[in-house]
């Protein structure tokens, strides 16, 4: 009896194991899958005879003399001038995170240490304000876009973006600043500090760990909008997902569908790195807006 019940944790702890090799594998398959399908031709990647030769790359050898091919990669950088996107959506996170931080902590604070009621039900209206579709948003912003001559700039689309994010940043630095006990800020103030030298001496550098999760969250909105960005931004100032799916909508060059494939791999790529990079920040922001005090 003793033996079996020794014997049973370790049966479960392989069982555990198992299961998770298992979920990660068929996780990661769509996206190894992808990647090893940017280096091929589209004759092979989306072969109708035989799913195997995106393996072998037989029409890639005929066509390219190699086994792989970075032609996806070059068509859509170069040719297409995917790097112009990729600019254009460095510049759009910059700007949405940094301001929604900005206005996201100064708010959030504020909020978190009012006593009037007010506070509340500001907060209930930027609930409701976040929880419609952003397309009905944007919808409203179109005709004075138009009419100011406005549209098909980034700058708008930061505006709006910004917009869209503002009350959902606010609701999350609100939680980590309500966490944070009231008495740092009257000790600090009590030592001299201002109330704004005690917020950015004192209180940020306990929440650091929240802004950075609530940064995170605001560049990955940003990051992988496809509305917004799609109704906002001209041709010529596409981010990347936009781009992405202008490759899909034409078939008017050669190996588009590849350019397509190589650029979903472009825009994956720094998605897993920085997740690997800040995952103990995201943890550890999740965490602390979770616990009390």
């Amino acid at each position: 009896m003793s033996s079996k019940a020794q014997r049973q944790p370790v049966a479960i702890t392989f069982l555990v194991i198992g299961v998770l090799a298992i979920w990660m594998i068929l996780a990661a398959f769509p996206f190894l899958w992808t990647l090893w399908g940017s280096f091929k031709v589209e004759g092979d990647f989306f072969s109708k005879a035989n799913w195997a030769n995106a393996l072998t790359g037989k029409l890639t050898v005929s066509e390219t003399g190699a086994r792989v091919t970075g032609d996806g990669y070059y068509g859509a950088w170069v040719q297409e001038k995917f790097w112009l996107a990729a600019w254009n959506s460095v510049i759009v996170c910059f700007f949405v995170v940094t301001i929604s931080l900005t206005l996201g902590t100064l708010g959030g604070y504020a909020l978190a240490r009012s006593t009037y009621r007010y506070a509340f039900w500001f907060l209930l209206s930027a609930l409701i304000f976040r929880a419609m579709p952003p397309i009905t948003l944007v919808s409203g912003y179109l005709p004075v876009f138009f009419q100011w001559n406005l549209w098909g700039h980034t700058a708008t689309t930061i505006i709006v973006l910004v917009a869209i994010n503002q009350p959902f940043t606010l609701w999350m630095l609100h939680s980590f600043f309500k966490n944070i006990p009231a008495e740092l800020d009257e000790s600090a103030m009590v030592d001299g500090c201002t109330r704004f030298q005690a917020f950015r001496n004192v209180i940020i550098p306990v929440m650091w760990p929240g802004v950075i999760t609530t940064g995170l969250f605001s560049f990955l909105l940003a990051y992988n909008d496809f509305a917004v960005t799609t109704m906002l931004l001209s041709r010529e100032n596409q981010t990347m997902i936009p781009k992405v799916a202008s490759f899909l909508g034409t078939t008017q060059t050669k190996g588009n569908v590849m350019f397509a494939v190589s650029a979903v791999v472009s825009v994956t790529a720094p998605l897993f790195l920085m997740v690997l990079f800040f995952q103990r920040q995201i943890v550890g922001g999740l965490t602390a807006g979770a616990v009390k005090g």
